[in-house]
């Protein structure tokens, strides 16, 4: 299953197609927005194909809430304790080399645990006119957090 947009039908078509190549069929659900979160929370599916929004400079974000043992992104329920002590040893480490060392200790650790499979990477950019003034977009997110009252246009 997946959300009813094009994006995410998109890739569940191929991560489906990539499936039949190893002998298992898939059968493509895609269920309304307003629906998708519910289903997900209830665990009702077999296999859910979603974006996780990533923060590419600070990977904090996706380690406590979606890989943390009782964080509200969890939905495959992974947990392990003993990593969610690597999150904190990384969060908590100045030195930026050493740092990234740990973080990717800490991937292959999930990966290897399969703790939420990624089966493709999701990339977006915002664009607008030279004459659109005052816009200010979100650093480091794809989330939408612009204060749109200083926006204004410039004709």
């Amino acid at each position: 299953m997946t959300r009813n947009l094009q994006d995410f039908r998109d890739n569940a078509i191929i991560l489906i197609d990539q499936l039949k190549e190893i002998y298992i069929d898939g059968e493509l659900n895609p269920i309304d927005t307003v629906q998708w979160f519910p289903t997900m929370y209830r665990k009702d599916y077999q296999m859910g194909y979603s974006f996780s929004a990533g923060v590419a400079d600070d990977p904090d974000d996706q380690f406590y809430t979606v890989y943390a043992c009782d964080a509200q992104l969890n939905y495959s329920g992974y947990c392990n304790r003993e990593l969610e002590k690597q999150f904190e040893q990384q969060s908590m480490e100045g030195d930026q080399e050493k740092r990234k060392r740990l973080t990717w200790e800490i991937d292959k650790k999930l990966q290897e645990d399969v703790a939420r499979p990624i089966i493709a990477h999701y990339r977006a950019a915002t664009c607008w006119q030279p004459r659109v003034k005052g816009l200010t977009t979100m650093a480091s997110s794809i989330f939408n957090g612009w204060r749109m009252e200083d926006v204004w246009l410039d004709r």
